[in-house]
């Protein structure tokens, strides 16, 4: 037999790349250890879909049927009776238009402020940025009802009573969004930034280049958050409003509410319409919360 004949070791390269079967018995442990938590999962997610759907098909009981024994899910006799007379009991094309303005300019601003302050917080070394972190996240130990009377006096004496900047400037700085961005932050390697400065990148030119379009994930997940808070805030704009032209949709929905009785209807019917922007917004922009690639940029 030649030195060419002889059979030759495989090689490291080759011995990887002969594929390995996985052992029977690690998939059905992670089949099982995946049952339960997948069973729970489905209890929770009825648990907490349940009354929503109940609230949902309620809608769309006639008032008979709503209070009925026994008690049903599904509506009998659909009617959209109850929408119709929600719609034309309340302005809510103004409504509407009203906490569309609010909701989306205080989100800009929120994103715009959160974004800076958690950059700050993050990203440079200050112990009066410390100090100034704990005082922030001190007014989350605080009641909302406390801070309403402060508030009020302090928007009354600048002029904005009923106004939308009334409403708008107290819920610009929130201490979730300076949380959330502060958190994400401290995740972004800080090699990052200090190739940005040795190559002569400016602080702005890294805050806005680098590190808000890296955040955008954390943008979306808080755009929405602060928009479904504005959207459903009710004692702050009953307080700064007396003008029915500002009303917002949750104040325009207690107008329904009658003093000596409450036709239900109306009301759930009301309830669902204000409903449908939120899922509306939260349906589109889901898929854009997703994780970042926060080492993109790097070598190792």
């Amino acid at each position: 037999m030649t030195t060419t004949d002889m059979p030759r070791p495989l090689d490291a390269d080759a011995k990887q790349a002969v594929p390995r079967k996985r052992p029977r018995n690690a998939v059905g442990g992670g089949l099982r250890r995946a049952v339960p938590a997948t069973t729970l999962l489905w209890i929770l997610a009825c648990l907490y879909g349940l009354p929503v759907l109940w609230f949902i098909l309620s809608a769309f009981k006639p008032s008979s049927d709503l209070f009925s024994y026994p008690l049903t899910l599904v509506p009998h006799n659909p009617t959209l009776s109850g929408f119709r007379a929600a719609w034309d009991s309340a302005n809510f094309s103004q409504y509407f238009i009203n906490t569309a303005i609010v909701c989306v300019i205080t989100t800009i601003l929120t994103l715009g402020v959160s974004c800076c302050t958690g950059y700050a917080l993050a990203k440079y070394d200050n112990i009066w940025l410390k100090a100034f972190f704990l005082c922030i996240l001190a007014t989350t130990m605080l009641p909302g009802e406390v801070m309403l009377a402060p508030e009020f006096l302090v928007v009354r004496n600048l002029g904005l009573y009923n106004s939308f900047a009334g409403i708008i400037l107290p819920a610009v700085l929130t201490a979730t969004g300076c949380f959330m961005f502060r958190q994400f932050f401290l995740t972004v390697p800080d090699e990052l930034v200090e190739a940005a400065r040795i190559d002569g990148a400016r602080e702005l030119s890294i805050f806005v280049r680098i590190m808000v379009p890296l955040s955008r994930p954390i943008m979306l997940t808080l755009a929405i958050l602060s928009f479904q808070w504005r959207w459903n805030d009710y004692i702050w704009p009953l307080l700064m409003l007396n003008d029915p032209n500002k009303f917002t949709v949750q104040i325009g929905i207690q107008s329904i509410v009658g003093a000596q009785n409450v036709n239900w209807s109306v009301l759930l019917g009301a309830s669902v319409i204000s409903m449908i922007p939120l899922i509306v917004i939260f349906l589109v922009f889901q898929r854009y919360v997703m994780g970042a690639d926060i080492n993109a940029g790097l070598k190792d």
